[in-house]
């Protein structure tokens, strides 16, 4: 496969993940109908957001994961590479190519957003924050232990599931499945992040404390992954094809 395909194909990806996890987030997650003349929440929430974005890396593993691996996120490029899974000759171009189609993706769902009355991207648009900005008002350190922990563990399971020893064809399912149980869990302390570029969209248009912040949402992801590359090899053992 031609490198300006599999970079083409993470922009993507990473464009549908941002617009479809964050977009959910920002448009979808609290919405008031009115019925006689009272507001009545039909929206999707904590439970919704996770949802949309385990579908996003589950459908996108089906539609471009046999053209680019389907990473969306540079943690999960560094935890391949680290883990032997991934060419570190190709890393720079996907780590780009993820973070512009997470710019992109935010972008447009920006565009969407502000033909509401009312709407101003100072309301979060879904950036990740810690003590002030957490959603529940966690700790820095609280914040950086969960997004290391959880990045770990959501490396460890594409590691398995893509194990050429794993039962074949589920792999985008326990994927999917991984990230909307990671999201179920940490959207209250940091939003969620475990993804530098998803983490980077939403971040560029908020301005401010969001840009502030963001190293933690570099730093804590690429090291969790990073950790899991070294471990999961050790945990598996070698394989015998």
């Amino acid at each position: 496969m031609k490198t300006s395909n599999k970079l083409l194909a993470e922009f993507f990806g990473t464009f549908w993940l941002v617009f479809g996890g964050c977009g959910s987030a920002v448009l979808a997650s609290a919405f008031f109908a009115i019925e006689e003349q009272t507001p009545i929440n039909l929206g999707i929430g904590l439970i919704g957001v996770s949802l949309a974005f385990g579908l996003t890396v589950l459908t996108m593993a089906f539609a471009i994961g046999h053209i680019s691996g389907c990473h969306l996120n540079p943690a999960v490029s560094v935890g391949l590479c680290v883990g032997g899974r991934f060419k570190a000759s190709e890393l720079g171009g996907y780590v780009v190519a993820q973070v512009l189609g997470g710019l992109a993706g935010a972008g447009v769902l920006g565009i969407i957003a502000s033909g509401q009355d009312g709407f101003a991207f100072s309301n979060g648009f879904a950036a990740n924050g810690y003590a002030d900005h957490s959603p529940g008002g966690y700790t820095l350190m609280a914040c950086l232990v969960a997004e290391v922990v959880l990045t770990f563990f959501f490396l460890m399971i594409i590691l398995g599931a893509t194990d050429k020893r794993a039962p074949a064809g589920l792999a985008p399912v326990a994927i999917g499945l991984g990230l909307t149980l990671i999201h179920l869990i940490g959207i209250p302390v940091t939003n969620l992040s475990v993804n530098p570029a998803r983490s980077t969209g939403p971040a560029v248009f908020v301005g401010g404390w969001a840009i502030q912040q963001l190293w933690l949402f570099w730093v804590a992801p690429i090291a969790g992954a990073a950790l899991a590359g070294l471990v999961y090899p050790r945990v598996a053992g070698p394989s015998d094809s």
